[in-house]
């Protein structure tokens, strides 16, 4: 049985036992109201009859059914009941609607407490014409004592059917309910059928676990709010990235989410509405992509979702083949170099030059000993030795002196996002002061580079001889696309691409004059993490 059939039979069988239920219980007091209502009726007239003169004053006449029985058939006649009977303390019938019961005994026994108690009431018993309700009531002389007994009644079978006259109707009328329940009982099933898209129980079901199995499969973290800001769900590798594993999640639901992310952006994009796309964001040491969407009920924000993946990885990627490129670019140029330098060496050998190739083998040998001792007594990250000594050959090759202060040193360890960006920041640089070095043809082209981390910052400073930058442009040169160069076709990504390091970081840089009368850029970046910038979800 299809779910619109289920609801349908259920529905219906519910409305169907209620009204049966209340019509079950109104027949039973309507039947109760008239076996009420026929005996105080019955009471009444009985208490009427006892007090009328004439019939007291039948009781010590010589024949008292002769008073008695024509005023008693009267008001049985006008009120329709079975029977009105006056009796005596013997409990003599001095009428009866059958004159020819006249003088009998009465049948019933139950006129004890008329004449004994003299009590008025209403009870029910068998009589001479059958099961009857009667109203009871004694008949006293001027004096008060008890001298007879009147019974009015009426049978049991007339007021059932006068019950059952009524309530015939109202069986009609909860007949009609039922039709109207049963189609209301269609049209809402109808429609809850249309809401769900037509779909079965068993298929939402399964749809509910494939969609939990999917979100728990995913490779992105995925959080969802309401309106309030509360968490309505949230799937294993979001916990995993907030590093809230052993939290159940159904502990979870329910909570704020700016317990599990203070500064939430989130709730800004429930209050406006809008989406927000590919955000960068650090959380703890890890880099992320987020994207957050509102979630609509028909013209109302009723919530939002973010997902976020994870960026390291991908960049750890990068950055590994950026090492790689800055390892092949240093191999190419010493091959380039030190080819030029073996035929140097062939060329001194070929015109018997022994001492001369003794000296330039020392020299070279001994240029390179300093560069790499340097490095290794004053830089601690292997990495960002790496670059230093690939833009030391890279420039070498290119013809460009570049030197270090004596006095640099690098020591502190670095962060994984420290040293990520301070490679971008190095590299960029570095590539930038060389080629605006090799430009200058009045002078040797040289860069010059010093570093330090004493104190609360790293500090860098680059410096260049090359044609230097227009003070105007200082603020123009950080932005993605700009470049000096005449041939700018794919370049201003460098300097952008330090702007938003240095950024991340929360550090500076300035841009002045160079002593060397070029350019020289200096970076400052704070060494404490919470000192550091961090994004939002």
């Amino acid at each position: 049985m299809n779910l619109l059939s289920k609801m349908v039979l259920l529905m219906s069988l519910l409305v169907t036992l209620m009204i049966l239920a209340l019509g079950f219980y109104y027949n039973q007091q309507y039947s109760d109201q008239v076996w009420d209502q026929t005996g105080q009726q019955a009471l009444s007239v009985a208490l009427s009859v006892a007090s009328i003169p004439a019939v007291r004053d039948a009781f010590f006449h010589e024949d008292p059914s002769a008073t008695i029985q024509p005023i008693a058939e009267d008001i049985r006649e006008e009120i329709g009941a079975e029977f009105v009977v006056v009796g005596n303390t013997e409990e003599i019938r001095y009428s009866h609607p059958r004159a020819d019961r006249i003088g009998d005994r009465m049948v019933g026994e139950d006129n004890d407490r008329a004449l004994i108690h003299g009590e008025s009431y209403v009870s029910k018993a068998v009589g001479s014409l059958g099961p009857s309700i009667r109203g009871k009531t004694p008949v006293f002389d001027s004096q008060g004592n008890i001298i007879g007994v009147v019974s009015v009644g009426f049978l049991q079978e007339d007021v059932e059917l006068t019950a059952r006259d009524f309530l015939s109707d109202t069986w009609v009328i909860i007949a009609g309910v039922l039709g109207f329940g049963f189609i209301g009982s269609f049209l809402i099933s109808y429609h809850v059928k249309r809401s769900i898209h037509g779909l079965e129980p068993e298929e939402i079901g399964r749809l509910f676990h494939e969609k939990d199995a999917i979100l728990q499969s995913i490779h992105e973290g995925m959080i969802a709010i309401d309106n309030d800001g509360r968490v309505t769900m949230i799937n294993q590798k979001a916990k995993e990235y907030l590093n809230v594993q052993a939290v159940p999640v159904k502990k979870l639901i329910g909570e704020p989410l700016v317990d599990l992310l203070p500064n939430t952006g989130l709730i800004q994009v429930v209050e406006t509405g809008y989406p927000d796309f590919n955000k960068e964001l650090w959380i703890e040491d890890e880099l992320y992509v987020v994207n957050r969407v509102p979630i609509f009920t028909g013209e109302r924000v009723s919530g939002a979702v973010a997902t976020f993946r994870n960026r390291t990885e991908i960049r750890e990627l990068s950055k590994e083949l950026t090492h790689v490129r800055e390892y092949a670019e240093g191999l190419r140029a010493q091959t380039h170099e030190f080819s030029n330098k073996l035929y140097t060496i062939s060329g001194l050998l070929q015109l018997n030059r022994v001492p001369e190739v003794i000296e330039f083998i020392d020299h070279e040998t001994k240029v390179q000993q300093e560069w790499i001792r340097f490095l290794v007594d004053n830089v601690s990250d292997k990495i960002v030795s790496g670059v230093l000594l690939g833009k030391l050959n890279r420039a070498r090759e290119i013809g460009v002196k570049m030197t270090f202060d004596e006095n640099s040193q690098l020591r502190e360890p670095l962060l994984k996002r420290q040293q990520e960006n301070i490679v971008t920041i190095l590299g960029n640089i570095l590539e930038n002061a060389v080629e605006a070095a090799s430009t200058n043809t009045v002078e040797k082209p040289h860069v010059h580079i010093s570093f330090t981390d004493i104190g609360y910052d790293f500090i860098f400073e680059v410096e260049d001889n090359g044609p230097g930058i227009d003070e105007e442009k200082y603020e123009e040169i950080f932005k993605r696309g700009f470049s000096t160069k005449e041939s700018s076709r794919h370049r201003g990504v460098g300097l952008a691409l330090v702007s938003a390091a240095v950024e991340d970081l929360n550090g500076t840089i300035f841009i002045e004059k160079s002593d060397l009368s070029g350019t020289c850029f200096v970076i400052s970046l704070p060494k404490s993490q919470t000192e550091m910038s961090r994004g939002v979800l």
